[in-house]
């Protein structure tokens, strides 16, 4: 029998996302349930391809995984590996095969889910099910500015608009960034956040800004915590962050003594890292309540 989790241990582990618009935009509504797991496991072999800086001369990241691999992970037979790469290529085109030549496998094209190229090079974004009113409309893959926001502003003397690393406000960059907003609205539970944390508004409103930002971002290379971290990886470390991730940093936040110079530049490091050292902050307060000198 599988035990319980406890506190905080659901966070100890690795886990292969799939994206959540999978399940709710028409678009992907044929898309068969083993093909969207495949999805994910080939996405999350992407941020090992950005460190191992594995791009083509256009700057498009490409990944290897085999067959044999695809069989391994999903337990299934070589026609049933071959049939979801099809789907997936074929039928839904979220990826694309490069032959390397007899002997040599595939390289492979994941390509973005909430991003397509019409004939012309023109890019547009999908557009998702709003359900955030008592109504089903649909709209562009964003949440009205309406939703989440708060004008009561707790903590003025922080400033997350210094400085931007987002340079662009041209339509197709604003479409683009009410796309990324909207995915992190949803994949940090944003208004889950916002109730959990009444007087930590502003400071939720930053986070969301940073990580839009980021990932807008037209630089090479993004500063963190004095180091410059190709932007390709620090994207891929935000796209994975959860509402227990977002937690955590407040909490560190909140227990910080020192004087913070750069808010902006704290946070990055704060997200970046949130999702390799969650796990032993953790660990360490349960340690603390259990066996720590309370006198």
């Amino acid at each position: 029998m599988y035990d319980y989790f406890y506190g905080p241990e659901g966070e100890q582990f690795s886990f292969i996302r799939v994206p959540k618009i999978f399940f709710e935009n028409d678009a992907y509504k044929s898309m068969s349930a083993d093909a969207k797991i495949l999805y994910g496991f080939l996405l999350d072999r992407v941020s090992v391809s950005l460190k191992n800086g594995w791009k083509d001369d256009q700057n498009r990241v490409f990944i290897i995984c085999t067959i044999e691999e695809i069989m391994e992970k999903l337990g299934c037979g070589n026609k049933k590996a071959i049939q979801l790469l099809s789907e997936l290529e074929d039928k839904i085109g979220l990826i694309e095969k490069k032959r390397q030549g007899q002997g040599k496998p595939n390289l492979i094209y994941v390509k973005n889910f909430i991003r397509t190229v019409d004939n012309s090079g023109q890019r547009h974004f999908l557009t998702c099910q709003n359900d955030t009113s008592g109504s089903v409309q649909t709209t562009p893959l964003e949440v009205s500015e309406s939703h989440g926001s708060n004008t009561n502003k707790n903590k003025t003397d922080m400033s997350y608009t210094e400085n931007p690393i987002y340079p662009g406000r041209d339509a197709d960059g604003m479409a683009e960034r009410r796309s990324y907003e909207s995915y992190f609205r949803d994949a940090l539970e944003y208004e889950y956040l916002l109730q959990q944390y009444p007087y930590e508004h502003e400071t939720l409103e930053g986070i969301l800004d940073l990580l839009v930002d980021t990932c807008c971002s037209r630089r090479d290379y993004i500063r963190v915590a004095g180091d410059d971290r190709p932007r390709d990886v620090v994207k891929s470390r935000f796209m994975k962050l959860n509402s227990g991730h977002i937690q955590y940093v407040l909490d560190c936040l909140r227990e910080n003594t020192t004087d913070v110079h750069n808010i902006k530049q704290y946070l990055l490091a704060a997200l970046y890292n949130a999702s390799t050292t969650i796990s032993s902050y953790y660990q360490a307060k349960v340690n603390y309540d259990f066996y720590g000198n309370h006198d």
